[in-house]
C-alpha cells in the first residue's frame, strides 16, 4: 500500500521516502516533501484492528503539516476520523479522497525535518549505490 502512495505522490511532484523516523518512538509509514516544502504524512492501515491498536498516531501530527490515512477499498472508512485526509491505495497507485485539515509547522521544526528528510534520502541513495562500505575499510 505503500508503494501506491508513494506513487501517486510523486504523480503531484511530492518526493516521498517510506519509514521515516520523525523523532525516537515514532516510525511513519510515507513522508512526503511537496513542491512548495510542504511537509505530508501518511499512516496505512490494512484492517480495522491495525487501526484500532495503533496507539502512536496522534504523535505524527506534529510532525506534518497534513496527516492521510491510506486504506484498500474494503476498509471500514467511517472509523477514521474526517478531519484527517484520506487515500485509497493499493501496491500499484492511490487517489486522494480527502485533503483533511492543514495546519503550519514551526519554521524552526520545518527547517529541521527539511534537511533530515535530505539527509535520509542522500543516506539511502548512497546505501544502494554503495551498500556495504565498512567492509572495505576493514582492518587488516
Amino acid at each position: 500500500m505503500a508503494r501506491g502512495v508513494c506513487r501517486h505522490l510523486r504523480q503531484h511532484g511530492f518526493s516521498v521516502i517510506e519509514e521515516f523516523v520523525p523523532v525516537r518512538g515514532l516510525r511513519v509509514d510515507v513522508i512526503a516533501l511537496g513542491p512548495r516544502g510542504e511537509i505530508w504524512v501518511v499512516e496505512c492501515k490494512s484492517s480495522r484492528t491495525d487501526f484500532l491498536t495503533d496507539r502512536k498516531w496522534p504523535g505524527y501530527l506534529d510532525w506534518c503539516e497534513r496527516f492521510f490515512w491510506a486504506v484498500g477499498p474494503d476498509f471500514p472508512r467511517a472509523l477514521l476520523p474526517q478531519e484527517h485526509g484520506l487515500i485509497l491505495a493499493d501496491e500499484h497507485d492511490g487517489e486522494i479522497l480527502r485533503l483533511g485539515l492543514a495546519r503550519k509547522l514551526a519554521a524552526a521544526r520545518r527547517k529541521s525535518l527539511t534537511q533530515k528528510f535530505a539527509r535520509v534520502a542522500a543516506d539511502r541513495l548512497q546505501a544502494l549505490r554503495d551498500p556495504a562500505p565498512e567492509q572495505r575499510f576493514s582492518a587488516v
